[in-house]
């Protein structure tokens, strides 16, 4: 290698953290972004942008839906696996109108995401605000942590 190519070489910084999950969500918005959309300009599938944090007692997963409400958006838990699904219909067009850009996407969307511990399905809440969809997914009790106190005898 002579000095040219080793000045040319791009620096990656390394992320001790950095999971084979975060690998996979970056290959899907890669392809996301750069496959073709279908010959009307418009997708018939899509996946909305989701984060997950763990909290003590509870994980919070949050999903961006724009324009979407409750009645578009359905979501069902089994076993260790949290689905969110729907449909994002597309506006009504009229014969008048020309479109110069349409990027938006539109259709049908299903997004699994697996659960890294049980669930209690009875206390679990989702609500959808300006649309961020916000489902609290509150842990089993026989997974929470149990704090154990030593005696003195």
């Amino acid at each position: 290698m002579n000095k040219q190519e080793v000045l040319t070489m791009a620096i990656v910084r390394w992320i001790p953290k950095r999971s084979v999950f975060d690998l996979a969500n970056e290959f899907d918005r890669f392809w996301e972004d750069f496959l073709p959309m279908q010959a009307s300009g418009r997708d018939t599938m899509w996946n909305p942008r989701v984060d997950m944090k763990d909290k003590k007692d509870e994980f919070v997963v949050t999903a961006e839906l724009p324009g979407l409400t409750e009645k578009d958006i359905k979501i069902t838990l089994k076993e260790n696996q949290l689905v969110i699904s729907g449909e994002k219909k597309v506006e009504e067009e009229t014969d008048n109108e020309t479109y110069h850009c349409c990027e938006r996407s539109y259709g049908k969307f299903e997004r699994a995401i697996l659960l890294p511990t049980e669930i209690d399905a009875n206390k679990t809440e989702a609500r959808v605000k300006d649309g961020v969809l916000m489902i609290k997914l509150p842990k089993a009790e026989k997974v929470k942590p149990k704090e154990i106190t030593i005696s003195a005898k």
